[in-house]
């Protein structure tokens, strides 16, 4: 009986709560269209910031239906936000159009170029971006109702797609966020060995190998008074002079070995090798 009795006046509180909610909900909507119309005519900051103030219930509550572990709420709130505003400006309260029914489509739209232009490490068609966060939305559900990870199938059935075009959007969902090559290969606490090490990467010490085996080969065609001739000019920097006063010889014989050695060399370089008239 004292159950029923303390029953009793919660049922009335609350249907005079539902009462004054439906009392105020024309007068809410006369309230917005007047700040609507004092915002497009007047441009009134005051009224913007009221009706800023009283959606952005609407704006965070679209923003959670887009919150991915990826991507922090607070962004989201605040690309929808921006949606909102965009909203508010462009609303013509004249319209016979509730203001919700024009919003939502614009914040929407507004988080939907935010997922597609600025969190993509690598950019994809459109409608498999929107197909790879349905895929994503899919997954997590499913793993949740299902306990266990989802099939292809099951997820094709969820986001009404086919197979190959959900692996396909399950393939793209690899770029949405890039890995750095210097984050750690392992778990080891050091992080010596980095994913940039596993990259390959020009050697140019290769091609140094093979000149030096190059010249080597060419040398052996001249004598060693002409090689040592060549090493002064080309490897010291001397002048004919400087070279004629180190062995012994004038200007002139200088010239004329340098001249000589290089044609012999030009020669040498362009007889095939053993190798080639192996093959």
């Amino acid at each position: 009986m004292g159950a029923t009795r303390t029953a009793i006046p919660r049922r009335i509180g609350a249907i005079r709560n539902m009462s004054d909610a439906a009392a105020s909900g024309p007068e809410r909507t006369r309230e917005d269209r007047e700040l609507f119309l004092r915002h497009q005519r007047e441009r009134d900051p005051a009224a913007r910031e009221a009706l800023v103030q009283r959606f952005l219930p609407l704006a965070r509550q679209l923003a959670r239906r887009y919150q991915r572990a990826e991507e922090p709420l607070e962004d989201l709130v605040q690309v929808a936000s921006l949606g909102l505003i965009k909203a508010i400006d462009r609303f013509n309260p004249e319209r016979d159009v509730a203001f919700s029914s024009y919003a939502v489509p614009t914040i929407l739209g507004e988080l939907k170029r935010h997922f597609r232009d600025r969190t993509w490490a690598v950019r994809v068609p459109r409608d498999l971006q929107e197909l790879a966060l349905k895929v994503d939305r899919a997954v997590s559900a499913l793993s949740r109702e299902l306990h266990r990870a989802p099939t292809v199938a099951e997820i094709g059935e969820k986001v009404e797609a086919t197979e190959e075009q959900v692996l396909e959007a399950l393939e793209a969902g690899a770029a949405y966020r890039a890995t750095s090559i210097d984050a750690p290969r392992g778990s080891e606490d050091d992080g010596r060995d980095t994913l940039g090490d596993q990259m390959g990467r020009d050697e140019h010490g290769f091609g140094l190998a093979e000149d030096r085996a190059t010249l080597g080969r060419l040398l052996s065609t001249v004598t060693a008074r002409e090689r040592e001739v060549l090493r002064l000019r080309f490897e010291e920097d001397l002048t004919q002079a400087e070279i004629g006063e180190r062995i012994g010889v004038s200007q002139m014989q200088v010239s004329r070995i340098i001249r000589q050695s290089l044609s012999r060399l030009r020669a040498a370089a362009q007889q095939p090798d053993d190798d080639d008239d192996d093959e």
